[in-house]
């Protein structure tokens, strides 16, 4: 059995294994209760194994993990940081406030232990059309680009294998792969009620839009598109010796 490089995806580098987001987590359902009413009545979950189940049944080491990185602080894709004690979650200054001053769909955020957070900046030139970037390790190996629109700290990951693949993954920045290829936004109703700035999400998008016209190799991953991580090597037990 194996892993989809966590799905997630695992940055391979000499720095240290990553996680990005990590969706939900064992403890969703008791988190759901402190959500609105309505919130729970029209949210139909697709319950999945937890991350850190799915590592710890390929027979990962979890000292190789040494971050947590977040694309963004909603709630679907912070639920499952209790699961992994003691790693620091990497966020930008912009999210970490984004976090404390949102409502209902950062609450979970808001739960973590404040002493996890590890504020990051970017401090590099400019990446593949992004004006800024953050080079995590220094090596090239998994390269952070701010992209906000769908939250102000929203980022964008770009991560190379050693083999030689190219991924960058997306958060929410566009739900479907299609959207980014049609350079379709979200319908103006579902963007209002998450609070995006249209105009942010625009220019993130047609960043983006033209790296995959221009880097074919680069595969587009979406946090919740599923075509997303077919071309995604699995991991197996064995990568872990």
């Amino acid at each position: 059995m194996g892993l989809r490089a966590e799905r997630r995806a695992r940055g391979a580098s000499a720095g240290g294994d990553i996680l990005i987001d990590t969706g939900l987590g064992k403890t969703i359902a008791a988190q759901l209760k402190q959500m609105p009413f309505l919130f729970r009545l029209a949210t139909d979950l697709e319950r999945s194994q937890p991350a850190a189940d799915q590592l710890d049944a390929g027979g990962y080491d979890r000292q190789r993990l040494r971050y947590i990185l977040l694309t963004h602080g909603h709630w679907d894709h912070v639920s499952g940081v209790p699961d992994f004690p003691g790693v620091p979650v990497l966020v930008t200054a912009a999210e970490r406030r984004f976090i404390y001053d949102d409502g209902f769909a950062t609450g979970i955020a808001r739960g973590i232990d404040a002493s996890a957070f590890r504020d990051y900046t970017f401090d590099g030139g400019p990446y593949l059309g992004f004006e800024r970037s953050h080079d995590l390790y220094g090596d090239g190996s998994i390269v952070i680009v701010p992209a906000p629109g769908h939250t102000p700290g929203s980022i964008v990951t770009f991560v190379a294998l050693p083999e030689g693949a190219r991924y960058a993954f997306v958060g929410d920045l566009v739900w479907e792969l299609q959207g980014l290829i049609e350079r379709e936004p979200r319908p103006w109703l579902a963007s209002k009620m998450i609070g995006e700035d249209p105009v942010a999400v625009q220019e993130s998008m047609l960043r983006l839009s033209a790296i995959a016209m221009r880097y074919p190799q680069i595969a587009i991953v979406p946090a919740h598109d599923g075509r997303g991580y077919n071309g995604i090597p699995l991991w197996s037990r064995a990568a872990n010796h």
